[in-house]
């Protein structure tokens, strides 16, 4: 399997341990980071072509995860 860029633990590497305990401990956290990273490997499929979509989709899943990473990062920043 190739590389997945974008991962949260390359995006926050001072924030593994927070993620890991915020993961386990609040439910709220726990699916916005399994939804991040769902959403991610559905970028990195289409980004290489294994699942290719049309640009404007691919986009879309873009500014959805870029909204998910800022909302991942101020609950992180509060932690």
């Amino acid at each position: 399997m190739s590389h997945t860029p974008h991962e949260l633990a390359e995006e926050f590497p001072e924030k593994v341990d927070a993620m890991h305990t915020l993961k386990t401990s609040d439910a709220h956290f726990s699916k916005l980071y399994d939804e991040y990273h769902e959403l991610n490997r559905t970028i990195h499929r289409a980004e290489t072509n294994v699942e290719p979509m049309e640009d404007l989709a691919e986009g879309e899943l873009r500014k959805k995860r870029a909204a998910l990473k800022d909302e991942i990062w101020a609950i992180l920043s509060k932690a």
